[in-house]
């Protein structure tokens, strides 16, 4: 039986982000949403595991953490690349990284969120209405 680790997923999210059904039969799926700061915690935990998949940069995989998962195959981390990935060590001890594709434009998207917000005071009316006000100021267009 293989088993799969999901770590990090705070928001509970990852069983409907991904379709798990592809699996093999017999696969173990075992989905974590609170993050461990603790190298031995972490190592505790994912100590039985062939398969870990990291949400981006939220759980360092240095040399000391990955020597401490003997059954560490593969790791996966979403999106394309993981800064807190010792890719070498891993490599050197026999797992594969590997990362997920990317949309490529949430980054853009975000940008014209915040420009939008800023540009219509979002930020600032949410707050006074918040406080129990009404329309503070007057939001400017884009054009």
């Amino acid at each position: 039986m293989v088993r799969v680790a999901v770590l990090d997923d705070y928001q509970n999210v990852a069983l409907e982000m991904a379709d798990w059904s592809t699996l093999p039969a017999g696969t173990e799926l075992e989905v974590f949403s609170e993050h461990l700061d603790d190298i031995e915690a972490v190592a505790e935990r994912l100590r039985e595991f062939e398969i870990v998949v990291a949400m981006r940069e939220r759980t360092p995989f240095t040399r000391d953490l990955l020597e401490k998962l003997p059954r560490l195959e593969l790791l996966v981390t979403t999106g394309s690349q993981n800064a807190a990935i010792d890719v070498e060590a891993a490599r050197e001890l026999g797992a594969i990284v590997s990362g997920t594709g990317s949309l490529g434009f949430g980054t853009s998207e975000l940008t014209w969120a915040l420009i939008l917000a800023l540009a219509r005071q979002i930020p600032r009316e949410d707050r006074a209405i918040r406080e129990g006000g009404w329309q503070v100021a007057v939001g400017q267009g884009l054009r």
